[in-house]
């Protein structure tokens, strides 16, 4: 499983921290909303150092798809609800930025990174409604938008709103010049953040400012953040032979189907659902199925999933940490429109540390939460949460290891306690704890990416145990005693 920007990541090897370092600031986490703080840092003559339990961008940044727009589905006619007419301005304008910052900067750099306006369109299938408000919404913000009826789609759709010129890019050339004069140290894991000082594998440093930007916060308390968000994973095929749309498309209901081209591929995503509810898999067949229906001639080249934070009331957190730790700042719950949500983090989070502030940053703030807009949300993730640490406790695991086949996965009773088992096609035997290190959620198996993913805040890991999502920052094993 790879991403079709998997060919052009030419991203130099950084070693790991050898020593101690003390610098003004710190960034955790070597995604896009991480190098691109530090970028915009060391333009405004910031000393920053970012550091990553991995390699850089080997996360959920080369598994986007890449869309540049402020169009982030149906958002609009639920921020004036909700938040305010005003408010909904500031995110729109704060998205508009993060546009433009693109745009000027690669055109500055002269970054080759096949960077494209592109009309961007939200869609619905039966609740023509829902758009029209939505459009409605755009109207009052400013936003150049239009209604539609007809788009080249495969299939009917009962209304549109297009947001006129926006943009799309291959992501991993544009970070592959935007880190390159950057300091990084790769396989640097933060293991513990006090007061100026972080904790990590290989060392000590100590930072003025410290940035947590890995994806899902890895500090608990305070902050909160676990019970702020939960993940949900998306899936994603590129085809060849496919009609080649103009523009990027989305559909409003979860679950739908969202498409957008690249050179003469098709890229083809949705499918997805909260981490840690994919069991039985089949959600690269729903796309393929798709594909077969509507695009009978293409072929897929590339196929992969991505993950994202998704927050109670549809904003980023992006800002302070927590009124407690003032020194700390966050970029999280992205809500999969990862890359204008990324470089609004750069721009809030290195306007803080330098001195500058934006009217926008109040509404991105950590610290906003407004109870009464995020009270259903917050029931449901509770709810989720709640259900998957008890559920799973009393449910009794009724397999073997002699009876888990071939290419499945299980869990079972072994020496007294219950482990995941995966058994690869030719037999190998993987077994892990199925407790989740980050606070002990048992973890659910899913058959698409062949990873061991926690429902309750997303931590995933491979069958092996190697972590692949925070929160959790410890591996998962499994010790007999």
């Amino acid at each position: 499983m790879k991403s079709i920007w998997s060919e052009s990541y030419d991203i130099k090897d950084r070693g790991a921290l050898n020593n101690s370092k003390e610098v003004e600031v710190l960034i955790i986490g070597g995604g896009i909303a991480g190098l691109l703080t530090a970028y915009m840092l060391k333009e405004k003559g910031v000393e920053a150092i970012v550091i990553d339990r991995g390699k850089v961008l080997k996360g959920n940044t080369i598994n986007t798809t890449a869309k540049i727009t402020i169009q982030h589905n149906i958002i609009y006619d639920k921020l004036i609800k909700e938040f305010g007419e005003e408010n909904a301005k500031k995110y729109a304008d704060a998205n508009k930025l993060a546009l433009e910052n693109y745009e000027e900067i690669i055109k500055k750099n002269n970054i080759d990174c096949e960077f494209e306006k592109e009309d961007a369109y939200v869609y619905s299938l039966d609740d023509p409604k829902k758009i029209i408000k939505e459009y409605e919404a755009a109207m009052k913000l400013g936003i150049d938008a239009e209604l539609v009826d007809k788009t080249e789609l495969p299939f009917e759709v009962a209304k549109a709103v297009k947001f006129k010129n926006q943009a799309n890019y291959n992501p991993v050339k544009f970070l592959n010049f935007i880190a390159k004069d950057l300091t990084i140290y790769e396989n640097t894991k933060a293991i513990e953040v006090k007061e100026n000082t972080v904790i990590t594998d290989k060392g000590e440093i100590k930072a003025k400012h410290i940035v947590v930007a890995t994806h899902f916060p890895i500090i608990n308390v305070p902050g909160f953040y676990f019970l702020r968000m939960h993940q949900e994973r998306e899936y994603v095929i590129a085809l060849k032979n496919a009609q080649i749309l103009n523009g990027m498309y989305i559909d409003e209901k979860d679950g739908g189907y969202s498409f957008r081209r690249y050179k003469d591929y098709l890229i083809l995503g949705g499918a997805g659902g909260r981490t840690g509810d994919n069991e039985a898999g089949g959600s690269y067949d729903k796309l393929r199925n798709f594909a077969k229906k509507h695009y009978e001639n293409s072929t897929e080249e590339y196929h992969w999933s991505a993950q994202d934070c998704i927050t109670s009331d549809g904003i980023p957190f992006i800002g302070y940490y927590s009124k407690e730790m003032p020194n700390v700042y966050v970029a999280t719950g992205f809500n999969k429109w990862g890359m204008t949500s990324s470089m609004v983090s750069a721009i809030i989070i290195s306007g803080l540390i330098t001195g500058k502030e934006y009217d926008f940053n109040e509404i991105f703030s950590p610290t906003r939460f407004d109870f009464t807009a995020s009270i259903k949300n917050l029931a449901v993730d509770g709810f989720e949460t709640t259900y998957n640490f008890i559920a799973e406790k009393v449910r009794l695991p009724l397999s073997t290891i002699e009876n888990v086949n071939n290419g499945e996965a299980d869990v079972i009773i072994h020496e007294g306690k219950k482990v995941g088992i995966y058994k690869t096609e030719n037999g190998e035997v993987h077994t892990v704890s199925n407790k989740c290190p980050h606070l002990g959620c048992e973890l659910k198996w899913n058959n698409d990416d062949l990873s061991w993913d926690c429902p309750c805040h997303g931590s995933r890991f491979d069958y092996k145990g190697s972590l692949l999502d925070s929160p959790s920052i410890k591996e998962l094993k499994y010790e007999e005693e």
